[in-house]
């Protein structure tokens, strides 16, 4: 079906998608897949379509951060995603006076029985939820209900409650925008964690200053902070800011118990300075407190906004997967906190970046694989005058050797002129036994949204790539 509908967005649609090859090379999409799992069987990848400006009625576009969770307590799995409209404004012309107002959409997904079948609304949009980046969930007012929290990276970070079973696809959703953090700045991810143990979530998010930092954004600190409640969280005077640290740029907060201990640390990342600390939990059930760690690499430096962890080398200790420049790296925590983290190479997209990165076991060999997403940087309204060499949309990953520290096997899924796959989530989507990946999709108006890929296992090798939809984004070979 011809998911192409006429909506705001200017560009003209050219029947561009999987009809031709540059240099005689194969699109990397059409390419046939090498890649097998543990039985021998091939794997291939197929798209399915969750929510995109056909399904929302509008022009639904630059789709960012995105969770999974039971929203509505039926025992499935929902999608919540966050779109910032990023071809319509920016830091340097936005104004919160500006009429009409930014187009930013909180979305959920509502699952069905059925994999393919969807039921999508907005729960918030517009000054609410300008330029949203990011999103988390979390019972946080502890009635049985998942609520969302948003940071948006034209503002600031917002609350919105559950109105539960009964309610939560059709009324509206009560809201707080936290009064610390209106107009202070951007907002680029948070998380929701319970770091005392007393059953109350806390907020954790880092303000990296401006949406599109410039010199003097450089050269100033902004704070990462935790935000925790006492009351009802609806009133503003029930939330405590307490700054942990301030950061040139910082990108991440992440919640993750990184020393073992059972309780939840936080790593911090910084684009500015280009590097990673953490804060050791150290505090009691009634008391929030953390002792800060540099994280010293011994290689490639990380700026941290999409990290991932697992045990890569089983020791039994957490290591960090990111972006180390242009390549992706993982990096081994050393025995004794302060000691220097040792960097070991998993592979590029070069020319294409690393953006959203996910772990799992892809091919059921019983070992870690890592799946990841690239950012183009042409026009975000039309393919645009780009070709092989250029930064790109890519999707692939990359198959663990079995030991972690030797080198690593690239599969390549997709290629596009356009695409920013910004967040991937690994679940048996449709109950085979297998890993699937939910992601969504930004820079590609009119192909933004949220998707699942789907992992097929065949006998006789596939195209890397089955497509959703008849026309999109350009396919394009490897360099």
């Amino acid at each position: 079906m011809n998911r192409i509908q006429q909506l705001s967005f200017p560009l003209v649609i050219l029947p561009l998608l999987y009809c031709s090859t540059l240099r005689g090379q194969t699109p990397v999409g059409d390419t046939l897949s090498a890649a097998k799992s543990l039985a021998g069987n091939f794997i291939s990848w197929r798209e399915h379509i969750i929510d995109d400006p056909v399904t929302a009625g509008f022009a639904l576009s630059g789709s960012d951060g995105l969770v999974v969770g039971d929203i509505d307590g039926d025992g499935l799995d929902d999608v919540i995603s966050v779109h910032e409209s990023d071809s319509e404004y920016d830091s340097s012309s936005y104004d919160p006076n500006f009429t009409p107002p930014p187009e930013g959409h909180v979305r959920i997904a509502f699952a069905s029985n059925d994999h393919d079948s969807w039921t999508n609304i907005t729960i918030a949009e517009s000054t609410d939820a300008p330029a949203p980046e990011d999103v988390a969930i979390a019972d946080i007012n502890r009635d049985g209900f998942l609520d969302v929290v948003v940071a948006a990276e034209l503002s600031h970070l917002i609350y919105l409650e559950n109105p539960g079973a009964a309610g939560s696809r059709s009324q509206t959703w009560k809201r707080l925008i936290l009064p610390m953090t209106e107009g202070t700045g951007s907002y680029i991810r948070v998380f929701l964690a319970d770091f005392n143990r007393d059953g109350i979530p806390e907020i954790t998010a880092a303000n990296k200053g401006a949406q599109r930092p410039g010199p003097l954004d450089y050269a100033r600190s902004t704070p990462v902070s935790i935000f925790q409640l006492r009351g009802d969280p609806l009133l503003g005077s029930s939330w405590r800011e307490s700054v942990l640290g301030r950061y040139s740029i910082p990108q991440n907060a992440e919640p993750v118990d990184l020393d073992g201990d059972g309780d939840l640390d936080i790593v911090i990342g910084s684009r500015g300075e280009n590097r990673l600390a953490w804060f050791e939990n150290i505090g009691n059930d009634s008391e929030i407190e953390f002792a800060e760690h540099a994280i010293g690499i011994n290689g490639p430096s990380m700026g941290g906004f999409n990290l991932s962890y697992a045990d890569l080398n089983g020791d039994g200790r957490l290591d960090i997967i990111g972006a180390a420049g242009n390549k992706m790296a993982w990096i081994e925590q050393p025995e004794n906190f302060d000691d220097a983290w040792n960097s070991h190479p998993i592979g590029d997209f070069l020319p294409d970046s690393i953006t959203g990165i996910e772990v799992a076991d892809i091919d059921g060999d019983g070992d870690i694989d890592v799946i990841s997403g690239s950012y183009s940087r042409g026009p975000r309204t039309g393919d645009g005058d780009v070709d092989v060499r250029d930064s790109l949309g890519r999707i692939g990953w990359f198959e663990n050797p079995n030991k972690a520290d030797s080198s690593w096997k690239r599969h390549d899924i997709s290629r596009r002129k356009r695409g920013m796959f910004d967040k991937f989530i690994a679940r048996d989507m449709d109950n085979d036994g297998d890993v699937d990946f939910v992601s969504t999709r930004g820079n590609s108006a009119p192909f933004d949204g949220v998707f699942w890929l789907e992992q097929v296992r065949s006998t006789q090798p596939l195209k890397a790539f089955m497509p959703a939809r008849e026309l999109d984004s350009a396919e394009m070979p490897l360099p």
